[in-house]
């Protein structure tokens, strides 16, 4: 495995030099760059097509700083403060898990404070130089795809603590007995969570400037698989935990390589296992068994329905029928994944089903209901067709 960049690079390239920026946190970033991109092709693909369409903000010139633009300023010089000034002053423990830090309550409090305070400043400062003796208001025209910075910031907002929430359902065991601040603290995120929470976000910001919800969730089904194939790359490449059972089985296939059926995660970035005799660094350990490695074999599959959508998407012109191809691929992937994976279990009408299965067979309910209807009406709409 390979828990920065530069171990990646070196196996890759046979180069030899040390860079501690973490792998996982790398493909994560990589994720919801991708993810952005796809976002921002399809919203503006769809205004093209006359699906979504402009619309109008009113402004206010000259007003001077409002409480919105003190509370959203505000709030970024806390955060880069707490953050970004943190992972300086706690570069160690920044270093070895980024992801851990950026997720707790650990940073620099002091100058969270100051950044607030500053940026605070610098937006009275700026809206001062504007003001005017009789402010105005404007209307300008939006295009739907604008909106983007807005909804990657609240989506991942309202994603992490959806995350929070369904991790604390699926370890409920773990918590009793903990308070809040062990809540709040970074033990770990379930994507399921974090997908139900920002998409509810991004449905209402795009519902509210007034696009169709059915349209809005066929915009966002292509980035949603692209973000969750490649942070899959980022765990397996890393070992953070996320694989599956034991696995002693034999390899089907001769050709198959070893870690592609059953792998012990050496140099995992969890440090889990035992340690690899002769090694030094901050990475020594390996599990003492094989397991499968689950990450793998969703990143594969994830991938691979995305580029066949990413392919497709166009001659697809019942609304809704993306959206559809989306919930039954996460919802049919997860399910199964989900047998070969260490989860907690629930006992659901006499059957042992994980959260993710739970949820998966929800997605697919949905999917499954979603498309039947759309494709048994699709002749009472001349207009619609899927051309394959």
């Amino acid at each position: 495995m390979f828990p920065t960049l530069s171990s990646l690079v070196n196996y890759l390239f046979g180069t030899s030099f040390s860079w501690l920026v973490p792998t996982f946190g790398f493909f994560v970033a990589m994720a919801f760059i991708l993810s952005y991109f796809t976002f921002l092709s399809e919203f503006k693909r769809k205004e093209k097509e006359g699906v979504i369409k402009p619309f109008t903000q009113e402004i206010i010139t000259g007003g001077g700083a409002s409480f919105k633009d003190y509370f959203e300023f505000g709030l970024l010089g806390f955060l880069i403060g707490l953050k970004v000034v943190g992972a300086f002053i706690y570069y160690a423990s920044f270093s070895r898990a980024p992801l851990k830090f950026i997720f707790s309550l650990q940073g620099s409090w002091l100058f969270s404070l100051l950044g607030c305070v500053c940026f605070c400043f610098l937006i009275y400062t700026y809206k001062k130089k504007e003001k005017l003796t009789k402010p105005r208001k404007d209307k300008v025209i939006m295009h739907p795809y604008q909106l983007m910075p807005k909804l990657i910031i609240w989506a991942a907002v309202w994603g992490f603590l959806g995350a929070k929430v369904f991790n604390f359902l699926e370890n409920f065991q773990q918590y009793l007995g903990h308070d809040l601040i062990y809540f709040l603290k970074y033990s770990g995120l379930t994507f399921l969570g974090g997908l139900t929470f920002g998409a509810i976000s991004y449905l209402c910001i795009g519902y509210r400037r007034g696009m169709k919800l059915i349209d809005l969730a066929d915009i966002g089904s292509p980035g949603m698989l692209v973000a969750y194939g490649v942070g899959r790359i980022g765990c397996q490449l890393s070992g953070d935990g996320d694989w599956g059972i034991l696995n002693t089985h034999p390899k089907p296939f001769a050709w198959l390589p070893d870690w592609m059926w059953s792998s012990q995660f050496r140099y995992n970035v969890l440090n889990e296992g035992v340690y690899i005799n002769g090694c030094t660094g901050n990475y020594c350990s390996e599990l003492p068994y094989g397991v499968f490695p689950t990450s793998f074999y969703e990143s594969a599959i994830i991938l691979t329905c995305f580029l066949l959508l990413w392919v497709f998407r166009k001659k697809i012109k019942l609304p809704g029928l993306v959206f559809c191809f989306y919930l039954l691929v996460m919802g049919v992937e997860r399910f199964f994944m989900e047998k070969i994976k260490l989860n907690y279990k629930y006992e659901v009408f006499e059957a042992s089903l994980s959260e993710a299965q739970i949820v998966s067979l929800l997605f697919i309910a949905l999917g499954t209901t979603i498309g039947t209807y759309i494709l048994a009406n699709r002749n009472k709409s001349p207009n619609m067709s899927v051309q394959f």
